[in-house]
């Protein structure tokens, strides 16, 4: 498959699919005019790199998550196995997550308490 099928088949641009190659999350081999050319299962990798960085995932963090991309990802990580990786990460991002929330809400509050009734 060359990168505008996969563009075309995954939703994304090809320009997407350059930049999550370069981060090492996609391989493609080379023809010899130089025409990239994907396998069968990019789809499904593609598209499961879009979901992990849907929910709050870094690229950096979808590294960890590599040699998983080739099959559908689980409802939910667990702690054994490969994706123990997947809870540390996980578990890192909500961290994360809790403490822009803490931040936003003492703004918010900050900016209504000098707004008008």
């Amino acid at each position: 498959m060359r990168i505008g099928e996969l563009a075309r088949a995954a939703g994304v641009t090809t320009r997407t699919l350059r930049h999550y190659e370069a981060e090492g999350l996609l391989h493609s081999e080379r023809s010899g005019n130089g025409y990239r050319s994907y396998p069968d299962g990019a789809v499904l990798r593609v598209n499961n790199i879009r979901e992990l960085l849907a929910i709050g995932f870094t690229v950096a963090d979808v590294r960890c998550f590599v040699r998983f991309l080739d099959q559908p990802l689980p409802p939910a990580f667990g702690d054994q196995g490969g994706c123990a990786t997947a809870m540390r990460v996980a578990r890192e991002r909500v961290d994360q997550l809790r403490d822009r929330i803490s931040a936003l809400t003492t703004l918010h509050d900050a900016l209504t308490a000098r707004m008008p009734s």
